[in-house]
């Protein structure tokens, strides 16, 4: 996170003592990524959080990837993918590089009966359908439709659905999850013509402290592999903690579109940064308002990327025969554009109430054998006349 946040009780300096009230020390932790390098914060436990009682079974979590190298444009009909009622169990992955892993999940039962911990990855889930409450060792944070919940990698977490109707897509991002850097200053703050600023990103709140010995499943991930671990406290025993590496939610609702006179590029839409790709929001927003303007984005080559859209609502003017949750990929080296009619049904109009949500990749994507379960077969077809 680009801001300082601080939660709960800490003493006024770093690495001093902190104690209970019955004269014993709170336990210290600093929770950071890039070595010491990137963003962290600093906790307080009641216990050492590092009280292994087991190391358990263990489960291959790697995409299952049916083709490595891709040529083909493609659509995942996403709403076909079944719900079900284990939080892990219901993420299907679509399409991965060495950069990210994209999945469809919809899971039906809150992550309450274990808690969950990627290493690998910064996760960004995207709520399409349902709501409930994020809660981490860091506080809670409650989200509903149209929510991005950036969860940094480490975190421990479990999640509380409010209903079993939930679909989300989830990036897991191998390297740190930023806004992107055009949009800050070099301290941080983010500037006046960002689409969003500070005030959009609600942090955690509320604590949840718990005092508890037993036995405390955590499902941790490393290396693609899922590990259970039987940890002899309850995690979420903080008490306070300060810093910068916390998750955090923003609604794609609170995305202001840059628009102008002609067509602005993607990368207007810009909300996220990682080392290898950016995530998009295309929101409801005016046309582009010269007189002889043409809506419509023009044909354009993906000579250095993939693109990746998911419609999440609305009429996405570029495309016909476009549903919700619905996936679109469109390989780098072939030239896309609008389907047939939509370049010129566009002219003349003067908003869009289209949401979506675009992954642009830099390196190839690889579709994996969840993915093909859902392909339409048909897709790169669709812009002949």
């Amino acid at each position: 996170m680009p801001f300082y946040h601080k939660l709960g009780k800490i003493p006024h300096k770093r690495h001093t003592t902190f104690k209970k009230e019955d004269g014993s020390l709170h336990y210290e932790q600093l929770f950071g990524t890039v070595g010491f390098d990137g963003m962290s914060s600093l906790m307080y436990h009641l216990h050492p959080p590092t009280m292994v009682k087991e190391v358990l079974g263990s489960k291959d979590l790697r995409p299952k990837v049916e083709f490595a190298k891709n040529m083909k444009a493609r659509r995942f009909i996403g709403f076909d993918v079944k719900p079900e009622d284990d939080f892990l169990d219901s993420r299907k992955p679509m399409l991965c590089n060495s950069d990210l892993i994209v999945s469809l999940a919809a899971p039906k039962k809150s992550l309450t009966e274990y808690f969950y911990k990627n290493t690998d990855a910064d996760e960004v889930i995207f709520i399409h359908k349902g709501s409930g409450t994020l809660r981490t060792f860091l506080g809670h944070i409650p989200f509903a439709y149209g929510d991005y919940l950036v969860i940094p990698r480490g975190m421990i977490y479990q999640i509380n659905f409010d209903t079993e109707d939930n679909r989300h897509l989830i990036t897991e991002s191998f390297s740190p999850i930023y806004t992107p850097k055009r949009y800050r200053n070099h301290f941080g703050q983010l500037l006046e013509h960002s689409p969003f600023c500070e005030r959009d990103m609600r942090a955690p709140s509320e604590l949840e402290t718990h005092d508890e010995k037993g036995d405390f499943l955590i499902k941790i991930k490393k290396e693609g592999i899922l590990y259970d671990y039987i940890y002899a406290t309850h995690p979420f025993d903080v008490v306070g903690w300060d810093g910068y590496n916390y998750p955090y939610a923003f609604s794609i609702h609170d995305f202001e579109p840059i628009t102008g006179r002609v067509h602005q590029p993607p990368p207007v839409h810009q909300t996220f940064q990682a080392a290898g790709f950016v995530i998009c929001s295309f929101c409801p927003r005016l046309y582009d308002y010269h007189p002889e303007s043409i809506p419509a984005p023009y044909n354009h080559s993906n000579i250095d990327s993939d693109e990746v859209l998911y419609y999440v609502d609305g009429d996405f003017m570029s495309r016909n025969d476009i549903a919700q949750g619905q996936i679109t990929l469109h390989q780098g080296g072939i030239p896309h554009g609008p389907h047939p009619g939509a370049y010129e049904r566009s002219i003349g109009q003067t908003k869009t109430e289209e949401l979506a949500v675009m992954i642009d990749t830099f390196k190839p994507l690889q579709v994996t054998e969840d993915a093909m379960k859902i392909d339409d077969g048909k897709y790169y077809k669709s812009w002949i006349h």
